[in-house]
């Protein structure tokens, strides 16, 4: 072998010997047990779960809707697709006696003014005449007239709703969450859905030209979101 072969042999070689070196000085670990190399990380533990803990309710209370965590939504069709719209800010109480549903009673109301859809020129035709003639009917209302319950967590509500003038019976189904402390007072969350015909309330609009019900269905699916919280008892009582 020539020394030109011989020098380029010994350079590989210190070449190898240096990055072995290196490699042993950064990870001491997978040079004294090499074996443990290609194992995989330990998992970290998992959180430990929590859960929320359920104060104790009278079973006989009255409860206030929280307006700013709670809201009545809509939803219309609209030839093939759908328009959605938003009541904020709700109010309302209602009385629950867990014991005797029959004996619950519900007062709600929202103000037609603050109707939105996300489109300004749609909010104020809705507001106009043709829908919901806030002008005249500004606040919408719902009394209850019986509620009945399924189970623990589920009720059915009919009750007479008040819109654009015009009374009419609607059933609610209804499903209560458990009571949760929060913001010093004990709350409830509660989902309420329900379907209408908005001819019954006087809303008949249609698009002119396009055929009754084609641009603005007549059914509306109705959903409330509400948070209730508890009213303290009163003083002696």
């Amino acid at each position: 072998m020539n020394r030109s072969r011989l020098t380029l042999c010994a350079y590989l070689t210190s070449a190898i010997a240096v990055v072995s070196a290196c490699k042993s000085q950064e990870d001491p670990a997978s040079s004294a047990n090499p074996t443990t190399t290609n194992q995989p990380a330990a998992k970290a533990p998992d959180a430990p779960s929590t859960t929320v803990p359920i104060p104790t309710v009278p079973s006989v209370a009255t409860w206030e809707l929280d307006p700013e965590n709670s809201s009545v939504t809509f939803v219309s069709q609209h030839v093939h697709s759908k328009v959605r719209g938003l009541f904020p800010q709700p109010s309302g109480t209602v009385f629950l006696d867990e014991a005797t549903p029959a004996n619950c009673k519900i007062d709600a109301s929202v103000d037609v003014n603050l109707i939105s859809t996300g489109v300004e020129e749609r909010d104020t035709h809705l507001k106009s005449a043709d829908f919901f003639d806030v002008a005249k009917y500004p606040v919408a209302t719902f009394v209850s007239t019986h509620v009945s319950r399924s189970n623990a967590t589920s009720y059915s509500v009919t009750g007479n709703l008040k819109m654009r003038g015009v009374t009419k019976p609607v059933t609610l189904a209804v499903t209560l969450s458990p009571p949760f402390n929060h913001a010093g007072g004990i709350r409830r969350g509660v989902e309420a859905t329900a379907s209408i015909n908005r001819r019954d309330f006087g809303i008949n609009w249609d698009f002119p030209g396009e055929g009754s019900g084609v641009v603005v269905r007549d059914n509306i699916e109705i959903t409330i979101n509400a948070e209730l919280v508890l009213r303290p008892a009163s003083k002696g009582a």
